[in-house]
């Protein structure tokens, strides 16, 4: 499946199926084919993004130390982050926010 998140504020933000699941579940939305996040509900959607985000970079962060402080190779990601992969809805949804308009995504 494909999610096409979309806001009179932005451009569209397309994402591949897990990827979309994953980002709604961090906002506290079950996957579905159609929702919405109304213009009330954008900042606890950015807020639950954004700290999903800072916990990823501070796991990362403890890992890379634990390595370094065993005399092992820092660890290195591999693929995309949390915090790229959310980065072009986390836009979406601030320019919504700051436009007043409701961000909408479907199939």
């Amino acid at each position: 499946m494909i999610y096409k998140f979309k806001s009179a504020a932005a451009a569209d933000v397309i994402m591949m199926g897990p990827n979309g699941e994953q980002l709604l579940r961090l906002m506290g939305r079950e996957p579905a084919a159609q929702g919405i996040v109304t213009q009330s509900q954008l900042g606890a959607a950015i807020s639950a993004l954004e700290q999903a985000v800072a916990e990823d970079e501070a796991e990362f962060a403890r890992l890379q130390i634990e390595a370094q402080a065993a005399g092992e190779p820092a660890p290195k990601r591999e693929g995309i982050s949390l915090r790229q992969r959310a980065w072009p809805l986390l836009e979406m949804m601030r320019l919504s926010l700051v436009e007043r308009q409701d961000v909408v995504w479907g199939a």
